[in-house]
């Protein structure tokens, strides 16, 4: 039998969480302070880009496992589990957000007083360390009658994936003092079947943070590697490769490129980073990550410079890729604004494609142009620069590209194709840490 849950927040992490609570059986309402968000989701249109959610959101309305509302405390009274999703942004000191999470955490508390049975608050929110001990706090003092268990359920979602990574989990972490209310939590994921860790609450708070700055820094070494490799032309892709066949590193977050973005890691290195400094411990590997990952988008602008003779001033470029990453249309942090922003600095004429997020990139980039249509971007420009894989972009005619170019130049930020493909097709190929493909002085 499924229990009743809310999930207050319906953004990325609240909407996903929502939806497959419901497709396993559960009986899910999904609250949000948005009235026109909230009608549109009871009309199953999904404010954001993740391939499957709509049509699982569309069936489980259909079922009436699924109900959106933006009324909080009627969905914590008909629920027996609540669930806390809402946004934890970064504040411009590194510390994290934590308003919307009191702002519910009040009004849950105001709920559940006037309720007489019993409710666990999960808080699936990123937060720092501590803070699920704290919501007990502001709870017991907000609802003293009230009996209730304040568990912490980190979420490990990627974005484009996040179906696929919710239904193969490589691992539930669930912290909690209560352990009835921990098992219960535990029974409420069984359906996945995945290994499910029970940890304190501080410990699984943590595991959120520790596991995106590690991934991090991944990715900040490999692009450092792929420096290494340019200087004494290695293939970064083989020393990856060889790397990753160690089962003690893996293959993954190895892919050497223009760096990290999104909504995920660059908040969650910097908010681990300010956790250690309020505990007065320097963390200097996690600082050179962040470091790391700001000069790859720099370095990235002087190869584009150098690709083209020195300056990139009244250059025609076409980019490829606006997203941090395929399969999203999130536009957080992602590496092509800050390279777009650079190039139109310096002079040059940005056309700029992606397939899904134009829309919301378009207030962000007033003085590029964005364009629906790939080869219209490529038409007469001196450079084609690729900042984000996808699949539209790697599936382009690339014999119909070299005649749509003024030069045939291709300088990819993401390593999308063989050296030896395009340059058999033409085209003067500079990608990442491979050879043949590094500029003259290469940072």
């Amino acid at each position: 039998m499924g229990e009743n849950v809310a999930v207050i927040g319906t953004g990325y992490v609240g909407l996903v969480t929502g939806a497959c609570f419901a497709e396993i059986g559960h009986k899910v309402i999904c609250v949000d302070k948005d009235q026109l968000k909230i009608k549109r989701l009871a009309e199953a249109q999904i404010p954001i880009y993740e391939p499957g959610l709509q049509r699982m959101v569309a069936e489980q309305l259909e079922h009436g496992r699924l109900a959106f509302t933006c009324h909080l405390p009627k969905a914590v009274e008909a629920s027996d589990i609540v669930y806390i999703a809402v946004g934890t942004p970064s504040l411009d000191n590194g510390e994290v957000d934590l308003s919307q999470v009191k702002e519910v955490v009040t009004q849950i508390a105001e709920a559940i007083e006037r309720a007489s049975s019993y409710r666990i608050v999960v808080i699936k929110s990123t937060v720092p360390v501590g803070t699920a001990r704290r919501m007990e706090q502001m709870i017991r003092e907000g609802a003293p009658s009230a009996n209730f268990a304040v568990v912490a359920n980190p979420e490990f979602l990627r974005e484009g994936s996040a179906l696929h990574d919710t239904f193969h989990m490589d691992r539930i972490v669930i912290g909690c003092s209560n352990t009835e209310a921990g098992e219960r939590i535990g029974r409420l994921h069984e359906p996945f079947g995945a290994p499910v860790l029970y940890t304190d609450r501080e410990s699984a708070e943590l595991v959120k943070y520790a596991s995106n700055a590690f991934l991090a820094a991944k990715i900040s070494f490999i692009n450092e590697m792929a420096h290494v490799c340019d200087k004494v032309g290695a293939d970064i892709e083989l020393v990856a490769r060889g790397m990753g066949m160690d089962r003690r590193i893996g293959s993954h977050f190895l892919q050497a490129g223009i760096g990290y973005g999104g909504s995920c890691f660059p908040k969650d290195t910097k908010a681990q980073l300010r956790i250690a400094e309020d505990v007065d411990y320097d963390f200097k590997i996690l600082r050179s990550v962040i470091e790391v990952n700001a000069l790859q988008r720099e370095r990235f602008v002087h190869t584009i410079e150098r690709a083209l003779g020195g300056s990139v001033k009244s250059k025609r470029v076409a980019v490829m890729g606006l997203t941090f990453k395929p399969n999203t249309d999130d536009l957080r942090d992602a590496p092509a604004l800050d390279i777009i922003s650079s190039l139109v600095d310096k002079g040059a004429e940005v056309r700029a494609y992606d397939p899904v997020a134009l829309s919301k990139a378009a207030p962000l980039l007033p003085q590029a142009r964005l364009v629906e249509d790939p080869y219209e971007a490529l038409q007469g420009a001196d450079a084609m620069i690729i900042t984000t894989e996808w699949d539209t972009v790697k599936a382009l005619d690339y014999t119909r590209v070299k005649g749509l170019l003024a030069h045939p130049i291709v300088i990819d930020g993401r390593n999308c194709f063989p050296v030896e493909r395009m340059e058999r097709l033409g085209f003067r190929y500079v990608s990442v840490g491979r050879p043949g493909s590094a500029v003259e002085g290469n940072a």
